[in-house]
């Protein structure tokens, strides 16, 4: 199947879960204390929709435009601006009739879903597969390091060992740390065995993210081909999974990171690749006496970089470096759950220091940026991983104060708890209204953004 189908069948799946759990998270406490929900929708059905069926008080469907989902909840101001109903007398099975108290329960219950939902499902992942990590010994090869970052004293071939004088258990989060994270300096152990500690400037985050710089440690790999996407160039070239790239343009190819700046500076030009099968050079040497007699068994192909510039080719990080796995009890995998959830919340949080910026703008993305965090094939882990992540996600910007989301609600009923006094309701419906209006705008500005990479980028 198409990696884009794909894809696109994890993002339905993950959001529909995702989104029926977080309006139980209203539903339930409404219906516990007594408040009448007239609609429950799984995306919006706006005219129409594909499914729905009432059962007692409340209509339950399934709406055409998969936007997200919605519970009307009677004698509430809403999306649904329901004029007619809130002109009537408050009725005691509506919202507006309820304790503030009690409103604010029904408020929070979504995003509270999905905090809990976010812990949950790390919690089973690390149960059920463990956690993955890549020790300095796991990397003879150790790291290729970006030009940027060999001004301040790195070289490929470093090796980390330490963060802020703090050992880091997975070489591979160096990168994040550097981006999310409070970094002062990094040790490392250099390819001729010494040891250095490096100071990184306090801006290094916004220096690696204007200049484009978000991988600046790659593990220096083996180019042997972990998979070949159905349909792309290297494919229709007649490359496959096992084959090993010797030279570019007769440019000697030793380990991935090599290949993928060769890719990168033909700017979609047609490239002169050599390789090997069938298993037959897996190693960066050998004797002279076997390279030559490999010498007469390579194979040549000439291909060009698809529009992304892509060769549609995937490593095989195993060729070179070992991936551990440190498995969990059950009581162990819930501290280490609350552990990723809590992290993934707070790195979310970080990273927002950079999308109010000229070039953040641009960086927002829609349905199409949150597709493509998942894999081109199914695997339930990376799923249930990226589900999470979503959830966490959901549950922080549900939560912003602006008006027509949760977090809007709960601002005014809080100053409703403070004053005492109810915010008039013509002011909430146009607060509502705008906040709609908002709302709109981010979603049709991000989902632009998506369809502008995908055209020119």
């Amino acid at each position: 199947m198409d990696p884009f189908f794909i894809k696109a069948l994890q993002l339905i799946l993950s959001l529909s879960i995702l989104i029926i759990l977080h309006e139980m998270g209203h539903f339930i406490p409404a219906k516990m204390f007594g408040i009448k929900v007239e609609k429950f929708f799984l995306f919006f059905d706006v005219k129409f929709a594909l499914f729905k069926q009432k059962i007692g008080d409340t209509v339950y469907g399934i709406g055409w435009l998969p936007l997200g989902g919605y519970v009307k909840i009677a004698g509430m101001i809403d999306e649904s601006m329901d004029r007619e109903q809130m002109a009537q007398p408050a009725k005691p099975w509506e919202f507006r009739s309820k304790p503030a108290w009690q409103r604010l329960i029904v408020m929070v219950g979504g995003v509270t879903v999905n905090i809990i939902l976010g812990f949950f499902i790390y919690m089973m992942v690390v149960f059920v597969w463990g956690s993955p990590y890549i020790t300095p010994e796991d990397m003879p090869n150790g790291f290729a390091v970006d030009d940027t970052f060999k001004e301040y004293g790195f070289r490929d071939g470093d090796r980390v060992l330490e963060v802020n004088n703090q050992e880091l258990k997975n070489s591979i989060d160096i990168n994040k740390y550097l981006f999310l994270r409070d970094v002062k300096n990094i040790t490392v152990e250099h390819q001729d065995g010494t040891t250095e500690t490096i100071a990184v400037p306090e801006d290094i985050g916004s220096q690696m993210f204007e200049q484009g710089v978000m991988q600046p440690f790659v593990p220096m790999t083996i180019p042997v081909l972990d998979s070949v996407v159905a349909g792309s160039p290297a494919d229709l070239a007649g490359l496959k999974k096992g084959d090993r790239i010797i030279s570019v343009n007769d440019i000697e190819i030793g380990y991935w990171h090599q290949l993928t700046r060769k890719v990168d500076q033909s700017k979609g030009q047609e490239l002169r690749l050599v390789y090997s099968r069938d298993g037959e050079m897996q190693s960066v040497e050998m004797d002279q006496a076997k390279a030559e007699a490999l010498e007469k068994k390579l194979n040549e192909v000439s291909l060009t970089p698809n529009e992304e510039g892509n060769l549609g080719v995937y490593v095989d990080p195993e060729a070179s470096i070992k991936i551990s796995r440190e498995h969990y009890s059950f009581t162990e995998s819930i501290s280490k759950g609350f552990d990723l959830a809590y992290w993934t919340l707070h790195d979310y949080i970080a990273q927002f220091k950079y999308v109010f910026t000229k070039k953040g703008a641009t960086q927002v993305g829609g349905f199409g940026a949150i597709g493509g965090l998942f894999p081109d094939a199914w695997n339930w882990q990376a799923f249930w991983m990226t589900t999470a992540f979503i959830s966490i996600i959901l549950a922080f910007m549900n939560i912003l104060p602006i008006p027509a989301l949760d977090g809007g609600h709960v601002v005014f009923l809080l100053y409703e708890m403070v004053s005492g006094r109810k915010p008039n309701e013509k002011f909430m419906e146009y607060a509502q209204l705008v906040g709609f209006v908002i709302l709109i705008a981010l979603v049709l500005f991000a989902n632009g953004n998506d369809i502008y990479r995908w055209l020119f980028e």
